[in-house]
């Protein structure tokens, strides 16, 4: 049972959805909320939010489109237990289960807990981007684990990613905005018509994070999208950041 000191409760898309999180160690943000405006989705279809922790992007996947159904995949047993506190807490658990489970386990392992091979038209994921090898990673484990991991692991999740959809399902993803030639090389085959979405801090400022679409077996040529500005030139929040964290309006890659 976890105490009420140890977790707040947070607002986002302007008070739509009341989020758990701990509050030491990794909390989410808005690159969580911004990869659920960039994910297509559909009544009646299956999605997975790879790296869960507590559900913040498939949470907000499950409330901007209904219908869809949502696998919240955590490893961590304390993060899962409150993903699903919040499912609860936004009456979203006839249509958002947990499975607290590594996303890189065996084929029949996922299989046991309902991730099929080839069962979902959707997955979303924002996986751990920095080097521990290159940054210095956060003492707190799991920050650490949030933030950190070795070369190679992007692959691996595209791969998890790739076996769990079907064919034509798409791949949403969040990555650090210098790490583009590792995402593409990653994507390769399987996946195709990859889209990808600058993330500005504003105007006259260099891209700092990336969000890119991917779709299984599609051979469309790369799209270079214009770019997002989360600030306008003078500081403030711009029209298009409200939109999508307040509003919960989706984003140009979630068009079907």
């Amino acid at each position: 049972m976890l105490a009420e000191q140890d977790w707040s409760e947070d607002a986002v898309l302007g008070g739509r959805l009341r989020l758990r999180q701990f509050k030491r160690g990794h909390r989410f943000g808005h690159d969580s909320i911004l990869l659920a405006a960039a994910c297509p989705g559909q009544a009646g279809e299956r999605a997975a939010d790879l790296g869960a922790g507590v559900g913040a992007a498939g949470l907000a996947l499950a409330a901007r489109v209904g219908g869809i159904y949502v696998t919240l995949v955590e490893i961590d047993t304390r993060l899962a237990a409150l993903a699903a506190t919040n499912a609860q807490l936004n009456g979203l658990s006839e249509r958002v289960r947990i499975a607290n489970i590594n996303l890189l386990a065996p084929a029949a392992v996922l299989a046991a807990t309902g991730l099929r091979a080839g069962s979902l038209a959707r997955v979303l994921m924002n996986p751990p981007f920095n080097d521990p090898k290159r940054l210095k990673a956060s003492p707190d484990p799991a920050r650490r684990l949030a933030h950190a991991a070795p070369f190679g692991t992007l692959a691996a999740w595209v791969e998890a990613a790739a076996r769990l959809l079907r064919a034509s399902g798409t791949l949403t993803l969040m990555w650090r905005a210098s790490g583009l030639e590792e995402v593409l090389r990653s994507l390769g085959p399987p996946f195709g018509g990859v889209m990808v979405l600058p993330i500005h801090p504003r105007p006259g400022k260099a891209a700092v994070r990336l969000l890119i679409r991917a779709t299984k077996g599609s051979r469309a040529p790369l799209s270079l999208l214009p770019g997002f500005f989360l600030n306008d030139d003078k500081g403030g929040a711009s029209a298009e950041a409200e939109w999508a964290l307040r509003e919960g309006a989706a984003l140009p890659l979630a068009e079907i």
